[in-house]
């Protein structure tokens, strides 16, 4: 035997679950959905400011060291070397960026044909017990003038 559907006035004199609501009222009014959005969104994006403000704030925490590449790389430009030392700020290679660090640099001839090795120590004006990070480099300079290695000779 087939069930047979009960209709909306059957359903009311039995006093079913659904007597007397239109099929209509079971879902959310469109007054329901903005509020619930509303208080999502009002939520995420709460959570998105927060995570922010973290993150500027671990950003702010970080002590950025400059590579002594940078001074290495400079030095390269030039075409000729001459033994000895040298120093200086990193704001005058890059302004703003690193501040309270200097850099140290050691030129020395190492072979008699123009051959300079070329140490760049970087220091932390901040924190005196730092050790400095440290980069060497071997260039080709013919054209410097005559070091250690020739002992003075050209």
């Amino acid at each position: 035997m087939k069930p047979r559907l009960l209709n909306d006035e059957v359903r009311r004199q039995r006093g079913g679950a659904l007597a007397g609501r239109s099929p209509f009222a079971e879902a959310f009014t469109l007054l329901e959905v903005i509020v619930a959005c509303a208080i999502f969104f009002m939520v995420a994006f709460a959570l998105l400011q927060m995570v922010t403000t973290g993150l500027m704030a671990a950003r702010s925490l970080q002590v950025r060291h400059p590579d002594p590449g940078l001074v290495l790389a400079a030095l390269s430009l030039t075409n000729a070397f001459e033994e000895g030392d040298i120093s200086g700020d990193y704001d005058e290679i890059a302004p703003g960026t690193y501040p309270g660090f200097r850099w140290e640099a050691y030129i020395e001839e190492v072979g008699s044909n123009g051959l300079f090795q070329v140490q760049v120590l970087t220091y932390n004006d901040r924190k005196k017990g730092e050790s400095p990070a440290t980069i060497t480099g071997l260039f080709w300079r013919p054209n410097s003038k005559p070091g250690s290695a020739t002992k003075g000779r050209p």
